[in-house]
């Protein structure tokens, strides 16, 4: 896989999520209010959207930039298209 960068610092924060996950489960598994399991997930969503943001900003700022600036033209163009295809998926499941 081409652009090596590691995003171990995210680990922290997987696995807060994973607590929150199980978290929601005990609620159900209370049988917790609607409400309140709803407002919990919506949380872990937000939590997962933030790490997303963090590796998708760290992906532009080595990743694409480094293809950018190098002499490949190709290169360049692979890493656009990687982007706009990524968007065009995010669009498809937002």
């Amino acid at each position: 896989m081409a652009g090596k960068t590691t995003h171990i610092e995210q680990i922290a924060f997987l696995k807060k999520i994973e607590g929150q996950v199980r978290g929601v489960q005990k609620m159900i598994e209370e049988g917790r209010y609607c409400v309140d399991i709803i407002t919990q997930v919506h949380s872990v969503i937000g939590a997962l959207y933030r790490v997303e943001d963090q590796i998708l900003k760290k992906h532009l700022d080595h990743c694409v930039a480094n293809a950018l600036k190098g002499s490949s033209e190709k290169e360049k163009q692979e890493k656009i298209n990687e982007i706009m295809e990524l968007i065009a998926r995010f669009r498809k499941t937002g």
